[in-house]
C-alpha cells in the first residue's frame, strides 16, 4: 500500500513551486485561485520572499499547503492512506476528500495567524533534542517543568532519537540544560515565533474550535492518520477533533509511521517542499520503499 505524507512547516523556500507554475497551467490556475481566496498574493512571497516573510508562521502555513495540494492533483495519486506533519494534515484532509481545497485553505490560513498571535501573546520557544529516547526526553520535561514551574512538553516526535519540546523559554532552556547533561548528542533552541503544540497555543486553541465548528467534515476516501493519536480514522466528526487537539498537544510522527507500516504501507511518498518526511521515514523504518515530489 503507498502511503502519502504532506511536509508542515520548516520545508518553505522562497522559490518554492515557481517550477510547477511556469510549466503547468492547471498548477498556475490553482495558485491564482489561492491568491484570490486569500485576497492578497501569497504567490508572490512564495516565489520572491522576502525570507523574512515567508517565515512568518501566517505565511509559511498556507504557502506550504498551497504547495502540496496543487502539486497532489498535479501528480494525479490514489491515496492508500494518508497522513501530513502538524500543518501538512490539513494537505491530507484534502487529498483525502475530508475538506474542500477553499475551506481548507481558509482554516489553514486562520490557523497560522492565530498560532503567530497566540505567540506574541504567550512568548515561548522550542528546541530539537537529538540522541535520547523519548521517555528520556518525556521525564526531561517534567524536571524542567518542576523545576521552573512553567510548561514545557515534547511537540514533535519525529523519529526515534530526535524530538521537539515546546513551551515556556526559561522552561525549554532548563530543559535543554538537563538533555546536555544526560548525553544528548545536540539541544538547542529553535528559531521559531511560538511554543506550537504546548499549552501556550491554547489562544488560538479556542479560536480555531470556533472557526472549525462551522467547517464542513466529510467521510475520507482512505483512512486518515492522525498527529494527536497517531491512528487511522474515517470517523469526519473525530478528524475535526484531532486536527484541533494537534495545536496543543504532540505531534506523535514516529507512533504514525510505525503504525502506518503495521496496517500494510510499504511505500511512503512525500508530496509537497522539502525532503524533511522522506529522512524521517528512512530513520524510522526498515525495508519500505521511499520517494518524494517537491
Amino acid at each position: 500500500m503507498n502511503a502519502i505524507l504532506f511536509p508542515g512547516q520548516g520545508s518553505q523556500k522562497i522559490g518554492m513551486a515557481k517550477e510547477h507554475f511556469d510549466s503547468d497551467s492547471v498548477f498556475k490556475s490553482k495558485i491564482e485561485y489561492a491568491d484570490q481566496i486569500l485576497g492578497y498574493s501569497l504567490s508572490e512571497i512564495m516565489f520572491n520572499g522576502p525570507q523574512e516573510e515567508l517565515s512568518q508562521t501566517q505565511f509559511t502555513q498556507p504557502a506550504i499547503f498551497l504547495h502540496s495540494v496543487a502539486l497532489f492533483e498535479k501528480l494525479d495519486l490514489i491515496p492508500e492512506m494518508v497522513a501530513g506533519h502538524s500543518l501538512g494534515e490539513f494537505s491530507a484532509l484534502v487529498a483525502a476528500n475530508v475538506l474542500s481545497f477553499e475551506n481548507a485553505l481558509k482554516l489553514v490560513s486562520l490557523r497560522g495567524k492565530l498560532m503567530q498571535e497566540a505567540g506574541t501573546q504567550n512568548p515561548g520557544t522550542m528546541a530539537a533534542i537529538i540522541g535520547l529516547d523519548d521517555d528520556t526526553v518525556d521525564e526531561i520535561c517534567r524536571e524542567a517543568e518542576n523545576v521552573i514551574n512553567k510548561p514545557v512538553v515534547p511537540a514533535n516526535y519525529n523519529c526515534p532519537g530526535q524530538l521537539v519540546i515546546s513551551g515556556d523559554i526559561d522552561a525549554v532552556s532548563k530543559a535543554v540544560e538537563l538533555a546536555k547533561e544526560k548525553g544528548s548528542r545536540m539541544a538547542m533552541l529553535l528559531n521559531v515565533s511560538g511554543a506550537f503544540h504546548s499549552p501556550l497555543m491554547k489562544p488560538a486553541y479556542e479560536q480555531f474550535e470556533a472557526r472549525l465548528n462551522e467547517t464542513d467534515f466529510f467521510e475520507p476516501n482512505c483512512p486518515v492518520y492522525s498527529n494527536y493519536t497517531a491512528l487511522a480514522t474515517i470517523d469526519p466528526e473525530i478528524i475535526k477533533e484531532n486536527v484541533l487537539d494537534q495545536l496543543m498537544n504532540p505531534v506523535r510522527w514516529t507512533q504514525t509511521l510505525l503504525n502506518m507500516k503495521k496496517d500494510g504501507a510499504g511505500k511512503f511518498t512525500e508530496v509537497g517542499p522539502g525532503k524533511v518526511l522522506q529522512g524521517l521515514v528512512k530513520r524510522t523504518l526498515k525495508e519500505v520503499e521511499i520517494e518524494g515530489y517537491e
